[in-house]
């Protein structure tokens, strides 16, 4: 076992997000709530020998529905994002979450104290090989799913969305085009929560995504967003369609169950995001948009460029 974490594996697995959720204006939670108005079931799954959550409506199991695939982070859980995974569920989605090698619980086959290889501190290192097992997961996982009759009549997969939290996010990134042979055809859309994203700066290969994306980050989330919005960073470096929303004292572990803050935030985001790109919805007014707790704002799409960076004081 070894005996020291690398940087961002023990922000991770140590960090807490002590600070308190703001004030959010009426018409927020409004639609919130009526996003969130059909209930949610979760349910835990093994299928092709593959352990699985899934997020699903309990009504309605004849339609078709559209497809989330959520990739968690280093030592995360499939279940460490349950706000985001059941607000994706009540607006229609059907939304997987595999267990992937390196989870820390639920079956997952890695301690707390074991660190990445390569490390993520030496972004260059990395290659197409490097966590390689993760993406096979989610091949075997929609493989699986094509051929299981219980889910045959229930998944639209014209309609696929990925999203993934740190390590998660690089792997979301990487079966979108970044890496090119993890490319996988018919995603609609890219989700990247707070993204190890600096081996696909470096090697400068995010000019080959081919769906479009939203990177989500936090003004302390201290690791990782600057690479997202720096000159020639994540965002710089992305064809568009592409979003950047930074939401303030947000810190890496915002996007999961223990963060306390944004959750509202990065709900609203990542459902106009998804319901336009992935349900094909007409959502010019909610992505053009600056919520309460938004710190950074910016896109480059079908509805034009944000003319600066849209600060909300």
């Amino acid at each position: 076992m070894k005996t020291q974490h690398n940087r961002l594996s023990g922000y991770f697995c140590n960090h807490l997000n002590r600070t308190i959720r703001p004030f959010h204006a009426l018409v927020f939670v409004l639609y919130l709530l009526a996003a969130t108005s059909a209930q949610a079931t979760e349910q835990s799954i093994t299928i092709s020998g593959l352990k699985v959550t899934v997020w699903s409506q309990t009504t309605d199991k004849a339609i078709k529905r559209p497809v989330i695939i959520f990739s968690h982070g280093f030592h995360g859980c499939a279940t460490q994002s349950r706000f985001l995974m059941e607000a994706f569920a009540s607006a229609g989605y059907i939304v997987f979450a595999p267990i992937h090698r390196d989870a820390t619980c639920n079956s997952g086959q890695t301690s707390w104290f074991d660190g990445a290889e390569p490390p993520f501190r030496d972004p260059a290192s990395w290659s197409e090989n490097s966590f390689l097992d993760r993406a096979e997961d989610i091949w075997h996982l929609i493989d699986a799913l094509h051929a299981d009759e219980t889910h045959q009549n229930r998944l639209d997969w014209s309609r696929l969305g990925l999203a993934g939290h740190s390590l998660g996010g690089y792997v979301a990134l990487g079966l979108t085009g970044a890496l090119s042979s993890w490319k996988t055809d018919g995603i609609k859309a890219v989700l990247a929560l707070s993204p190890y994203s600096q081996p696909f700066i470096v090697h400068k290969t995010l000019g080959r995504l081919s769906a479009p994306v939203m990177y989500q980050g936090g003004t302390m989330d201290f690791d990782i967003t600057p690479s997202l919005h720096k000159t020639y960073g994540s965002y710089d470096l992305s064809p568009k369609p592409k979003y950047l929303v930074e939401f303030s004292k947000a810190s890496h572990l915002a996007w999961t169950d223990i963060g306390l803050v944004a959750h509202d935030a990065i709900s609203y985001y990542s459902l106009a995001f998804m319901d336009h790109y992935v349900k094909g919805e007409p959502d010019e007014k909610r992505l053009k948009s600056v919520q309460p707790g938004v710190a950074m704002y910016r896109y480059s799409s079908e509805f034009g460029n944000s003319p600066r960076p849209a600060v909300q004081k």
